[in-house]
């Protein structure tokens, strides 16, 4: 028996007794379940009736919105009845709750009808894929509210491709409350196949509109789907030079033969400085201040230029990108200085490069020609200046749930790259990485990580190659528990890239939240000039997971086992 004081809230049987002449309390008494549903969904008075007539009313309108309410539920016969209990000399209304017997699906048919029919194998094997998912299966019970989303389903799965004018011609609930059953029939109408037509562009003012059609993933004459018309969508919302992108087609049976397909957008400002602040504990505090123009000697080229100063490392740089054409190949000039002071080595980079770019929705792949001058100071040993014009390729395939909270997928990256004394490098190499990132989702919320890297340089010696294509380990992603950057080769008393590397990362998450979580790790790996004098280094620890709008955030608490120490690593950046 559930005791309501619609004055305050719900109180206890006891609470109800000593209340005074001026409260109302409502009894109600019906099973454990439907009590939940009528407290969640029923709304009572806030505050007491002002005379017995307010009170008959609530308890007319009471009975006729809980039979409505109990009917979405299955329930097509209740019994409901409304009596008084005496408490203290208080007469309290009591509204009593039989609910009867659920009702449950009996038959259930699903109807196609338009070109769908076609007796081609496909047509065929996608109703009977369609019947098949159809949740509403006999026996269950019968709600209203998934009876709807049941229809919604099927009607989006028919129109998701080819059929883009799919609708519903008929649908029944029969429901037969003396034998508690519901009959269902559902009648939908494909339509005929539409196909990919022109693209309209609405809103394009200062650029040109190859920017826009050169980046559709589809042809003319192409069958509708609309996934494609999703994914491009999000290709050109990731343009800088949009604030907002809609692209769609109006399902006119009319033009199926050729559908025109809308982009309706609006231009972003072409130029902006954006200023931001942030900490890592692979760096130290940051300070950065970007300048952006999306539209660089008025070719929708992208300017990109940034000043970023760390406690450990100071960067600038500027770069220009032109635009993707239909192959989804642009390029890319760019020019660095860099300043670092890791484990008592000082470098300072100057770099200027060219790049082909390649990049599809889960393909990137770089191919590029950078010149490099290093100047090189580790503490306690000699100084050096390396210079090397490489040739260098990169490869990443990206195939994940989520790009920003990611539950399952996969994340490969592979490199290679050269130098050799015949052509204006300081000593002759080839350096190869790859890089492998998997998540498994465990239950309903839990995350299962593994990280595999491995770099090798192929060298007659690490003197005269950069640093960027030597290795070293420790910290964020790489092993925590030790220094960023603290694991390679002592050169004096520094710690310089070698030209052997390999780590891994087990870790598992338990989401105790949406937003919150706990993390449990282990890092394994070294870095060093050859794989015989590689020495492996454990990290082991535990972490905070927080679900920021900009993604996770990790505060972890890494033991070194080589040393015995901890470290708390950690990173985040705040933009404004």
């Amino acid at each position: 028996m559930l005791l309501l004081n619609l004055n305050p809230g719900i109180v206890t049987a006891q609470e109800a007794q000593s209340a005074t002449k001026n409260s109302t309390v409502i009894i109600l008494s019906a099973p454990d379940s439907v009590k939940e549903f009528l407290v969640k969904y029923f709304k009572f008075p806030s505050e007491p009736f002002a005379d017995d007539a307010a009170e008959e009313i609530f308890l007319y309108r009471a009975q006729k919105e809980i039979r409505d309410l109990l009917a979405t539920e299955g329930y097509f016969s209740p019994s409901i009845s409304v009596l008084h209990q005496i408490q203290d000399n208080v007469a309290i209304p009591q509204i009593k709750i039989n609910p009867g017997v659920l009702t449950r699906i009996g038959k259930v048919l699903v109807t196609f009808q338009g070109e769908i029919t076609r007796e081609e194998i496909k047509y065929q094997e996608r109703i009977e894929q369609l019947r098949a998912t159809w949740p509403l299966k006999a026996g269950l019970p019968f709600r209203s509210s998934e009876w709807e989303k049941a229809k919604a389903t099927l009607l989006s799965q028919v129109t998701e491709e080819e059929f883009a004018a799919a609708h519903i011609v008929s649908s029944q609930a029969i429901v037969d409350p003396d034998n508690a059953r519901a009959d269902l029939s559902v009648i939908i109408d494909s339509g005929p196949v539409f196909y990919l037509g022109e693209i309209q562009i609405t809103g394009l003012e200062q650029f040109d509109s190859t920017l826009i059609t050169n980046l559709a993933p589809f042809k003319a004459g192409d069958i509708y789907r609309r996934d494609v018309l999703h994914l491009y969508q999000i290709t050109l919302q990731k343009g800088p030079q949009f604030s907002s992108v809609s692209v769609s087609v109006t399902p006119d049976v009319a033009q199926h033969q050729s559908v025109p397909v809308q982009v309706m957008l609006t231009e972003a400002q072409s130029q902006r400085f954006a200023f931001g602040v942030g900490y890592s504990s692979n760096n130290g505090a940051r300070g950065e201040i970007n300048y952006r123009n999306h539209n660089f000697m008025d070719r929708a080229w992208n300017l990109a230029s940034m000043l970023r100063l760390e406690q450990k490392r100071q960067t600038f740089f500027a770069g220009i990108d032109t635009l993707p054409n239909q192959n989804h190949v642009n390029y890319s000039l760019g020019a660095s200085l860099q300043m670092t002071d890791i484990e008592r080595l000082k470098t300072i980079e100057e770099k200027i490069g060219v790049t082909r770019n390649y990049q599809t929705q889960k393909i990137q792949m770089h191919f590029g020609l950078n010149w490099h001058h290093e100047n090189k100071k580790p503490d306690g040993a000699i100084n050096q200046i390396n210079e090397a014009l490489v040739l260098d390729w990169r490869w990443r395939r990206q195939v994940v749930d989520d790009p920003v909270n990611v539950r399952r997928g996969d994340v490969t990256e592979l490199r290679v790259g050269g130098g050799s004394q015949l052509l204006l490098s300081d000593q002759d190499f080839l350096r190869t990485y790859a890089r492998h990132q998997t998540w498994w989702p465990v239950g309903s919320k839990d995350v299962f990580f593994l990280r595999a890297e491995v770099g090798y340089t192929l060298a007659s010696s690490r003197f005269g190659i950069p640093q960027e294509y030597l290795f070293r380990a420790g910290g964020i992603q790489s092993l925590r528990g030790y220094d960023f950057k603290g694991i390679g080769v002592q050169e004096g008393n520094a710690v310089v890239g070698g030209l052997v590397m390999v780590t891994g990362t087990a870790e598992y998450t338990h989401w105790l939240t949406q937003q919150w979580g706990a993390a449990a790790f282990a890092d394994i790996g070294g870095a060093e000039d050859s794989w015989q004098k590689i020495h492996p280094f454990l990290g082991y620890g535990a972490g905070v997971r927080w679900r920021s709008p900009a993604g996770p955030v990790a505060l972890d608490l890494a033991r070194g086992h080589e040393t015995g120490s901890l470290r708390v690593h950690f990173s985040m950046a705040v933009a404004f």
